[in-house]
């Protein structure tokens, strides 16, 4: 008996200095990351696949640059915004493009696949607009190279607005209150396709993430974490390997990896890229998604199949299973086989691990504008 007092008594000041030690480890990762600069914190454990010489750490946000050729005016984003909620650039005078970006739901539609023309379900999750402007390239594959660009898809995908541009021009241009804005928006004056997206474009670049809960902390408000968030903030670029992907003011290299959520030969299947490019070896990839804002946009990945961010973590400790079914007959498809990146591998996070790291997500979400007075003419 007084063996079995003895063996108890040492578990218990075991487990009270090894909590001990894990408060100070926390103390010590609060300091260090709130105080000190990024290039002070604790090395970020990177696969050999990523170039240390581009690589930029996580952080603030830079302050938004207006391209040369579609500057900054008021008036501009004012008519960008009226035409961003505006139906009537759709065929059936239904749907705008707050319709799949609803500021209420994150910028996004809050469902796993978008509903478009007709009941239409599209392709793949909307993603949100919110800090787009950072983005080198738009939509899960990058067919759009910037936000003039990509505000053109929607309008003529038959899934979406089924609406030529044309007509949707000529239905704005016929509105005088539009052809005012137009007039006071651009030197040229004119209500036309190239003039309407850049105005689209111009208002979306103003949707940027307020500092969150992580800028405020990292900027020097070191009691703003508690232990669980500052210790999944160095699981992120430590053990978890996100870091990896994830990485840069907007949490994404703004690059394309496969994360074996293909489906290939399976119902479901999405080649990603490869759609867009037609060439085999981009096959499986998407481009990775900021997660800044990440616990209000929902459901996750290009398929929508994620409703939970504890799942979506563990999906990732168990090493992104690759979801493949090849033919044992057919092999004219061999060639289009995803390969799943290899930075992708079983982690071995612990429950309370998994814990830490959803809560570090949760601090990179910000309080922007849900509610916007928009008066369409």
């Amino acid at each position: 008996m007084k063996k079995k007092i003895i063996l108890f008594v040492i578990v218990v000041f075991s487990l009270a200095f090894a909590n001990q030690d894990q408060l100070m480890f926390s103390d010590w990762l609060r300091e260090v990351y709130s105080t000190k600069s990024s290039k002070e914190w604790p090395r970020a454990r990177l696969h050999n696949m990523v170039n240390d010489l581009t690589f930029e750490d996580i952080g603030l946000l830079p302050k938004v640059i207006y391209p040369k050729d579609n500057p900054y005016s008021e008036i501009k984003v004012e008519l960008g915004k009226k035409l961003f909620f505006d139906p009537r650039l759709s065929s059936s005078g239904k749907i705008s493009c707050a319709t799949c970006h609803d500021p209420k739901l994150g910028w996004t539609d809050g469902i796993a696949k978008s509903i478009g023309h007709e009941g239409r379900i599209a392709h793949r999750n909307s993603m949100p607009i919110i800090n787009a402007v950072y983005s080198t390239s738009l939509f899960w594959d990058g067919r759009a190279t910037t936000l003039e660009h990509q505000a053109r898809f929607p309008v003529e995908d038959t899934l979406e607005m089924n609406e030529k541009v044309e007509f949707a021009v000529e239905r704005i241009a016929a509105i005088s209150e539009y052809k005012n804005m137009f007039a006071k928006s651009f030197s040229n004056k004119k209500v036309n396709s190239e003039n309407l997206f850049k105005a689209i474009a111009t208002f979306e670049r103003t949707i940027v993430s307020k500092p969150s809960k992580f800028d405020r902390f990292i900027s020097g408000e070191s009691n703003l974490f508690t232990d669980e968030e500052v210790q999944g903030l160095h699981l992120f670029r430590t053990k978890a390997g996100c870091i990896n992907c994830h990485n840069s003011a907007l949490f994404s290299d703004n690059k394309f990896h496969n994360d074996g959520l293909a489906f290939f030969g399976m119902e479901g299947e999405d080649l990603g890229k490869y759609k867009h490019t037609g060439k085999p070896e981009d096959a499986g990839l998407f481009r990775t998604p900021s997660l800044r804002e990440v616990a209000k946009t929902g459901p996750w990945m290009h398929n929508g199949i994620f409703e939970d961010l504890t799942d979506l973590v563990e999906y990732y400790n168990d090493g992104n299973p690759n979801f493949i079914k090849r033919s044992l007959t057919d092999h004219s498809r061999d060639h289009l086989i995803p390969e799943k990146t290899l930075m992708l591998r079983p982690l071995g996070l612990t429950k309370n691990e998994v814990k830490s790291l959803v809560a570090f997500l949760g601090t990179l979400s910000s309080d922007f504008e849900t509610e916007l007075e928009v008066k369409l003419p």
